[in-house]
């Protein structure tokens, strides 16, 4: 896994340090950040395939089945 350093504004390490500490979801900030960027790459997939449809205008599969394949996504 690669190690990295960041700087947090005060407002985000205070809210990190809460969801760390407080809401007791995850036991380091390591775990949250590696989450919110997960969850920030699932959208950012989901955004694109919204796009790609919108300019096609035209979609092979439902809604009920995209958004499945989106929920599948999320344990990998």
């Amino acid at each position: 896994m690669s190690r990295q350093s960041v700087t947090l504004t005060e407002s985000n390490n205070t809210w990190l340090n809460y969801h760390v500490e407080s809401v007791g979801d995850y036991s380091n900030k390591s775990e949250l950040i590696n989450d919110l960027i997960r969850r920030a790459r699932r959208a950012e997939a989901i955004n694109q395939k919204l796009e790609k449809a919108e300019n096609s205008h035209f979609v092979d599969q439902t809604s009920d089945e995209i958004l499945a394949e989106f929920k599948s996504s999320i344990n990998k």
